[in-house]
């Protein structure tokens, strides 16, 4: 049976991450639902060299037994106005506490030069990548945003 790891926590937004409407109150409840919305979003603030975001996974997801098909799907683009490279970096971790105890990556990757053009990923993690997972209700996204 599928399961869907959600945002249901901020961690951290040390660097003033914000909502579509100015927020950096509960912002994961922005990028909570369970069908894809353009309608609202979260920005890392303009100005900022580099700005850290992490977002709590559903807690309730358990071990499927199975190394295959899992998922992890995310829209991103930068803002139009301000012409300044953007580097995004996008990390699922295991047992994050905080920027000092990161936990263990399980999986990242860098979006270099990204565009103005909204992009949609979808990265399906390797048997090995699946394997590592020893505590799925300890799952969180980090989000890591850096102005070249």
């Amino acid at each position: 049976m599928p399961q869907f790891g959600r945002p249901i926590a901020d961690v951290i937004n040390a660097n003033h991450w914000l909502d579509n409407l100015g927020s950096s109150v509960t912002i994961f409840d922005t990028i909570d639902e369970t069908v894809l919305s353009t309608a609202d979003w979260i920005q890392s603030s303009a100005g900022l060299t580099t700005a850290v975001y992490v977002t709590q996974l559903t807690s309730s997801l358990e071990d499927p037994v199975s190394s295959a098909n899992h998922v992890i799907r995310y829209t991103y683009r930068k803002a139009t106005s301000g012409g300044a490279q953007i580097n995004l970096t996008v990390e699922l971790r295991q047992n994050y506490v905080s920027e000092v105890s990161l936990g263990t990556t399980v999986w990242s990757t860098i979006h270099t030069n990204i565009s103005s053009v909204q992009s949609t990923a979808a990265i399906t993690l390797t048997a090995l990548e699946a394997d590592s997972i020893t505590a799925y209700s300890s799952l969180s996204i980090r989000f890591v945003s850096n102005q070249v």
